[in-house]
This record gives structure tokens, sequence and C-alpha cells, in this order.
């Protein structure tokens, strides 16, 4: 569809739910994961808070294989985080399992969303300044929108950044002082990453020409509004 020149917005895939003799069941993957000795204590603790139960446990050289029955909706956005806890070096592979009763609620995204809080061009003077908190998905130069998310926390919050503010000028400046801003690649963001980095409140944008994450919400004041009147009804 990108190569036709459409565009769209895609939400956070949810699993088909079933109904037998009034118990609601949700499909289950069966889960091979290959993972260094180093990283599997910290791999099998993330997978036992997405209600992940281990079926096997191989020892393969210096790696371990590990087998597991999960909820499909668990495996959202499990990939990147295998990928984080170890080091880029966890290889994972699942197919369809059975359909089982529901698990329960599973906790969402680790981290929070740093949120451009202007509309603007991104620059290296701004975003240097930024960079304590959070990894960024743009970097300078980017052509962003308030709403849009420009990286990811580093915590569980949402943080709105201004990443567009640019350098007063003045009649006093040292010779080549904007040139020796240095900033942190950005963190590439497929389409599929993108997909399962999002949470409810979200939406990836697809172009033919580029791919974006933004908020449902994109003004800040809607979405404290929004967020109080969750916690009142909570």
């Amino acid at each position: 569809m990108r190569r036709e020149g459409y565009e769209m917005a895609v939400s956070k895939p949810q699993v088909i739910l079933t109904e037998r003799k009034g118990v609601k069941y949700e499909p289950v993957e069966y889960v091979v994961i290959d993972v260094h000795e180093d990283h599997a204590g910290s791999v099998i603790e993330a997978l036992g808070k997405r209600k992940a139960v281990m079926s096997n446990m191989l020892v393969i050289g210096t790696s371990r294989r590990l087998e597991y029955t999960m909820p499909t909706r668990a495996i959202f956005g499990l990939r990147g985080e295998l990928l984080t806890l170890s080091r880029g070096t966890a290889v994972m592979s699942h197919t369809y399992y059975d359909h089982q009763p529901w698990s329960g609620e599973i906790p969402g995204r680790a981290v929070g969303a740093l949120v451009a809080s202007d509309t603007g061009t991104t620059t290296a003077y701004a975003m240097v300044g930024l960079e304590a908190r959070g990894r960024f998905f743009v970097g300078d130069g980017v052509n962003v929108y308030e709403g849009m998310i420009v990286g990811r926390a580093g915590d569980e919050y949402d943080v709105a950044v201004n990443v567009v503010r640019a350098k007063k000028l003045t009649n006093m400046r040292a010779s080549g002082s904007d040139d020796s801003t240095k900033l942190s690649p950005p963190e590439e963001m497929t389409l599929e990453r993108a997909i399962e980095f999002i949470e409810d409140d979200e939406l990836v944008e697809v172009t033919p020409k580029s791919i974006r994450l933004r908020k449902r919400l994109l003004h800040e004041t809607e979405r404290q509004r929004l967020r109080k009147r969750e916690k009142a009804s909570a």
C-alpha cells in the first residue's frame, strides 16, 4: 500500500478472543528462544512477567534454548525487549499452539515516550540537553509536530520535550561552537518495531516516504485531562 501512495495510521494490534461455555479464551503461542547463558536469567524474568510458562530448557554449549507457551498478546513488543536484554543476540521463533483460558492482564511497555511539545524542525542545540531523558528516534534537522513521539523515555512516564528550540543569536559567539554539538545516533524505527512499541493511546503513521509515531491526542492539555478522567473513574 505504501508503494501505491497510500497513507494510513496503524493502532496497536489486538488478539481475537473467543468464548466457550461462558469462559473467555485467547490464542496461545509456542515460543522458542536461543540466548547466551549470561543473559538467560534476565530473559526468563521478563518472560515470567508476560504470563509465559516454561515447558523445557536445553543447554547448547554456552547458550540456552528456552521453550515456552505464552499468550499471543504477550508477544507484542517482546522481540525488542529481548534484543535489549541480550545485547542483540537473542533469537526468537514462535507459532500458534492452542486456545486457552484468559490468563489475566499483562504489564504494558516498561518505558514512556518522549513527545514533541512544539511543531518545527529539530535542532542539535535542543536535543543535546535532552539526551539524558531517553533515546531519540529522530536526528537533527527533522520536521516534527506537537504530539509526535520522538523517542523512548528513560523511565515509565511520558515526557513532553521541546526538540525544536533554537539557539538565540548574539554578537558574541565562539568560532565553531555550533559545530561542536555531537548527538548520539537516533534509534532506527522500522514499521515492525514501531508497531511493537506503541501503546493503546498511540498510533503509527505510515506514508510512502516515512514512518512516524504519534499520540492519538496531539495536545498535552488534552492528554492530561484524559489521564485525570481515567484516574477518577478508577
